[in-house]
């Protein structure tokens, strides 16, 4: 499994979590580092991770470009003419390998790019937002994209035919939007409040109220969704019953900028190993948690890495060797 984290420094930190086994009951995780350099001229606004394929992007116009197998730079982005704020890769969930088949990104100036990862070209850009775009998140079809803008609006995107389809107000601007793992539902985040809503036609479903502000939010299995922000803990809840499921606690010293689900590969995330998040915190740590020991107590992480770096963003997946990558 891999991660890959932003600063506002300008660098970028590529980790791999190995796991070792001391003895047959006892098993010990560890972050070891894969890279760190200045990727960019600006901090870091946003990191994606898709299998072997990872990319970064900055407030200088950019998006760079990783190959995680072999620790090295691909080449780079250059079709904005604005500030990168979100990046995404679509996987289709029926291909063998988890190379990624699109990277979606979206900029300060309110346009959605859709790009080819094989080899990388710009597809089409698409106009949703008036003003720029704070965040966006492609359904596990890849036949549909939300984005949420700073002129608080919401905008849908037909992936199929390459252009807005739906657009509304909000009435408040929203940070976050993401789909859930089967693409059912889709949530909002707008300051300390998150809404769960019903993919099919937007129905609001629940509305959970955090103690601060948000800053960062990922669905889970088992309908979980986590959140982190200025209140330094991971909160989960559940979006089946609408309750709050458990916290933990103080989770760092500074606030959380990023979680990750992780799993050891598309396919066996359920059985093998759903109970491991990772966080990063602008105090420059990144944890891994093992959450079924946040309902009894306060855990202790079972990994952990310092880059001594003020992070802006987390990103995750599973690390499988797809042959040399293309540009």
């Amino acid at each position: 499994m891999s991660l890959l984290a932003g600063s506002y420094e300008r660098f970028i930190w590529g980790f791999r979590l190995k796991q070792h086994r001391q003895s047959s009951d006892d098993q010990i995780l560890t972050l070891t580092q894969l890279f760190s350099y200045p990727a960019h001229l600006s901090p870091v606004k946003s990191v994606a991770v898709a299998g072997p394929i990872a990319a970064s992007a900055a407030s200088d116009d950019s998006v760079k470009l990783y190959d995680l197998t072999t620790c090295s730079e691909l080449g780079s982005l250059l079709h904005h003419s604005s500030s990168v704020t979100s990046l995404s890769f679509f996987s289709p969930p029926s291909s063998p390998s988890s190379f990624p088949r699109n990277l979606l990104s979206g900029s300060d100036d309110g346009f959605l790019s859709i790009y080819d990862t094989d080899p990388f070209v710009l597809l089409m850009t698409v106009k949703v937002h008036r003003k720029g775009v704070n965040d966006l998140a492609v359904h596990p079809t890849g036949k549909l994209a939300l984005t949420v803008g700073r002129d608080s609006s919401f905008g849908m995107v037909n992936l199929v035919r390459g252009r807005r389809s739906f657009c509304c107000m909000l009435g408040k601007e929203a940070t976050i939007v993401r789909f859930s793992l089967g693409g059912e539902r889709f949530f909002m985040v707008m300051d300390d409040k998150v809404t769960v809503h019903e993919a099919e036609d937007a129905k609001l479903v629940w509305e959970f109220e955090c103690k601060k502000r948000i800053l960062c939010a990922t669905g889970g299995q088992n309908g979980l969704l986590f959140t982190g922000g200025e209140d330094r803990g991971i909160t989960a809840w559940d979006t089946r019953t609408g309750k709050y499921a458990y916290c933990i606690d103080n989770a760092h010293s500074s606030r959380v900028k990023g979680i990750v689900v992780l799993t050891r590969d598309n396919e066996a995330g359920a059985s093998d190993d759903p109970y491991l998040v990772a966080s990063a915190s602008s105090d420059g740590v990144i944890r891994v948690w093992d959450i079924r020991m946040a309902i009894k107590e306060k855990p202790n992480p079972l990994a952990e890495a310092h880059t001594k770096s003020r992070l802006t963003c987390l990103a995750g997946s599973s690390l499988k060797n797809c042959g040399r990558l293309q540009m």
